[in-house]
């Protein structure tokens, strides 16, 4: 192990005392005040969830159109705008053929913004 300073030791114990949760949101705002990744911090104290610790929680999401509802014009509107690159008929089909995945893998914060888009169209949206 690398000998710290007093200051940086001081830090690490810190975050030993931590839990799986408060060191995921620990990592995120590292990530996102210093532009890095902490993939490796992050994976070791993944290994104590197993122990009893409470689970890390979800970073990404899918959002999943399960109903258009009454007003299926406005929802295709909400899809287009939600994913910009389908035209109007592809749109139309994704919102006909519900259950759709309309995004995959995306940040909590986009994730509930789209199901609020969707869901003021009248849309039934359900987020996995």
């Amino acid at each position: 192990m690398a000998d710290l300073s007093d200051k940086l030791q001081k830090i690490a114990t810190e975050i030993e005392g931590l839990t799986v949760v408060e060191v995921s949101e620990l990592a995120s705002y590292l990530e996102e005040k210093f532009g890095v990744t902490a993939m490796a911090a992050v994976a070791a104290p993944a290994a104590g969830a197993a122990a009893g610790e409470p689970a890390e929680e979800k970073t990404s999401f899918t959002v999943v159109l399960t109903a258009s509802g009454d007003q299926k014009l406005n929802v295709i509107k909400a899809v287009r705008e939600i994913n910009p690159q389908l035209g109007l008929m592809e749109a139309k089909k994704v919102v006909e053929s519900a259950p759709q995945e309309l995004l995959k893998d995306v940040k909590k914060d986009a994730a509930e913004e789209a199901k609020k888009k969707l869901e003021a169209a009248g849309a039934k949206v359900e987020l996995k």
